[in-house]
């Protein structure tokens, strides 16, 4: 069965940085679409990065530039590196996948992806 679990969030000052892993399994890993979201109690469900089998990607406008997504098929993990950190990144972030897909044609909409981890809690001060 497919499981995403993630890893990797925590708090940091304005300006910092984290990265996020989200540990795969169930599934071919390298053939599947990726995409890391994020959700914040006081607003909607965002997209912030895809990632395709092919490796290429595609960012959401608030984190292009500042985020970087990647993965590495010999470990099953997704990434989520996080530059320029600021308090409106603050959210619960979750990654997920869309299996039977080799490119994530659907982009950042939410309903394209079937699985869905638990998420890892990131909080930027300020």
């Amino acid at each position: 069965q497919v499981r995403l679990v993630e890893s990797g969030g925590g708090s940091v000052q304005a300006g910092g940085s984290l990265r996020l892993s989200c540990t795969a399994s169930g599934f071919t890993f390298r053939t599947a679409c990726m995409a890391w979201f994020r959700q914040d109690p006081n607003k909607a469900r965002e997209g912030i990065a895809v990632i395709n089998s092919d490796g290429t990607t595609a960012y959401g406008d608030s984190v292009k530039g500042r985020f970087t997504v990647s993965k590495d098929h010999a470990k099953n993990t997704l990434y989520l590196e996080m530059d320029s950190l600021k308090p409106e990144d603050t959210a619960m972030y979750v990654c997920a996948a869309r299996t039977s897909s080799a490119i994530c044609s659907g982009g950042l909409g939410a309903s394209f992806y079937p699985f869905w981890g638990q998420g890892t809690q990131v909080t930027v001060s300020s």
